[in-house]
């Protein structure tokens, strides 16, 4: 896998500066951690990296994995996977039908499709659940499915926008845990936007501090 870099990324609204000639190198499997209060532009800058930014903001600055430029790219050719607060499994799908939706168009025929679709819900610890409604799944199952599915897609990066935010105390840690690991043993470099210095701890690398003077 590669690094993701950001090189002088500049994002403005209005008059208003949010984020100035920023940059950032996350390595392959490392995870950097941005925080700051809402408003500070963290969701904006990942809205600029995966290239879903509202025409609104005027930006400028490179995003590339290693050497492969992102940054006119379209946000499904970007090869970034990507999780929020919410899972977003689609409630019309089986669990194992959320997973079929991500798999990379070269995975053609019907065996291996159902092959890799066992093989990621038995690395979740849900073995058996292809058939099940998302519906009936508990909150740390739909997480552990929405990050199989993202990682079934064959990402080279992953962008977390507060993912572990709505999880309980309980569920936290290790929702957490095997979201980190996770991409870690797959060579991914992470973007990780937080308002918890847990997350920050759990993920162990660099921390940008945005609306601190």
């Amino acid at each position: 896998m590669r690094p993701l870099l950001l090189r002088d990324v500049r994002i403005a609204l209005g008059g208003r500066t949010l984020i100035d000639n920023l940059s950032i190198d996350v390595a392959p499997g490392a995870c950097v951690t941005v925080m700051g209060p809402s408003g500070s532009g963290k969701s904006t800058l990942l809205a600029y990296v995966a290239g879903t930014l509202d025409p609104a903001f005027r930006a400028s600055g490179s995003v590339r994995i290693g050497e492969r430029e992102l940054t006119a790219l379209a946000p499904e050719a970007r090869r970034l996977g990507i999780l929020f607060q919410d899972d977003l499994l689609f409630p019309h799908l089986s669990v194992g039908g959320n997973l079929a939706f991500a798999l990379a168009p070269h995975v053609r025929d019907r065996a291996q499709r159902r092959r890799r679709i066992d093989d990621a819900l038995a690395e979740a610890d849900l073995a058996g659940f292809a058939d099940r409604d998302p519906v009936t799944l508990s909150g740390g199952q739909r997480a552990r499915v929405a990050l199989m599915r993202t990682l079934l897609s064959e990402p080279e990066g992953l962008l977390l926008d507060e993912p572990f935010n709505k999880l309980d105390a309980a569920l936290r840690h290790g929702i957490r845990r095997f979201v980190l690991d996770h991409a870690a043993r797959r060579g991914l470099p992470m973007l990780l936007v937080t308002h918890d210095a847990g997350d920050a701890d759990a993920a162990g690398g660099r921390v940008i501090q945005f609306g601190r003077k």
